[in-house]
């Protein structure tokens, strides 16, 4: 069995690759350097995820999917979607709510911090899932071109992970190559979506009263935003196609962040200015 990965291929997988270090820390030099933000929130925000979204969450998921109700959910594409956009949104918004309300509430006073945040949230996602992923593919795929698949298949203790392998090798030579920068157009996209999110939380957090709607209204804006995207990969074969919606869906959300930025940020600098400032700042 040879199986050859085109160059073409194996260079996009590394400007995305490069891409997963670039994204964060081009957010956190812009958020740092011209809106002043301080630095603990971005590093709150990589934890945060980490913990809520890497752990937490998985940890629930292992328990439901590997249920009888998991496996209804996971033959139904509606099912899965919802009940994996949902699950995002409460693991991920409750994380954000909860580091606002605790390790952050002494940076509240700058609400630029909600963006630092969102840059560690969604920046350190990005490393993860564009950075790790495509270094183990640029390496599968290297090794392949050079007819190294015998070492590669030596890891495999059984004929089911040996035919995983193959898939994965067989996936990797015949995806065109301008899919593997897809990755990295998502991912812009997610980081805008989590940037956004913070805004809506921060202000949750920070205000109180009825501006605590704006938590389980990101929770639902988050679930939207995953499920829809999920649903619809089962049913759109052009993954353009889904990665346009996602966009629309995300500049929807950052205009709403844009909205309620405006109405709380001005609200606390008149605050300011009258000598009403937030006691907790």
């Amino acid at each position: 069995m040879n199986y050859n990965v085109p160059i073409l291929s194996i260079v996009f997988m590394a400007i995305s690759a490069l891409a997963g270090i670039a994204i964060p820390v081009i957010l956190f030099v812009i958020f740092r350097k011209k809106y002043k933000a301080d630095i603990k929130p971005f590093f709150i925000g990589c934890g945060v995820f980490v913990l809520f979204a890497m752990i937490l969450e998985q940890v629930l998921h292992i328990i439901v999917l590997s249920s009888d109700v998991g496996e209804i959910i996971k033959s139904n594409a509606w099912l899965f979607g919802i009940y994996g956009g949902l699950m995002a949104g409460i693991f991920e918004e409750t994380g954000r709510f909860a580091a606002f309300k605790t390790v952050l509430k002494k940076n509240n006073e700058k609400d630029t911090n909600s963006l630092m945040y969102g840059a560690g949230h969604g920046g350190v996602e990005a490393c993860i899932i564009l950075l790790i992923a495509m270094i183990s593919n640029i390496v599968v795929s290297l090794m392949l071109n050079n007819q190294n698949i015998d070492i590669l298949l030596t890891g495999a203790v059984n004929d089911a992970q040996r035919q995983a392998l193959i898939i994965n090798f067989e996936t990797l030579a015949n995806t065109p190559s301008e899919h593997f920068l897809m990755a990295l157009v998502e991912r812009i996209a997610a980081v805008a979506i989590h940037l956004s999110l913070s805004v809506l939380v921060w202000f949750a957090a920070k205000k109180g009263g009825k501006s605590i709607l704006l938590y389980p209204l990101a929770i639902l804006l988050h679930t939207l935003a995953n499920a829809v995207s999920v649903i619809l990969a089962n049913y759109v074969s052009n993954m353009w196609i889904v990665e346009g919606v996602l966009y629309l869906i995300t500049a929807c959300l950052v205009i709403i962040a844009i909205k309620v930025w405006r109405n709380h940020h001005i609200s606390n600098c008149e605050a300011a200015e009258n000598g009403q400032g937030d006691s907790t700042a």
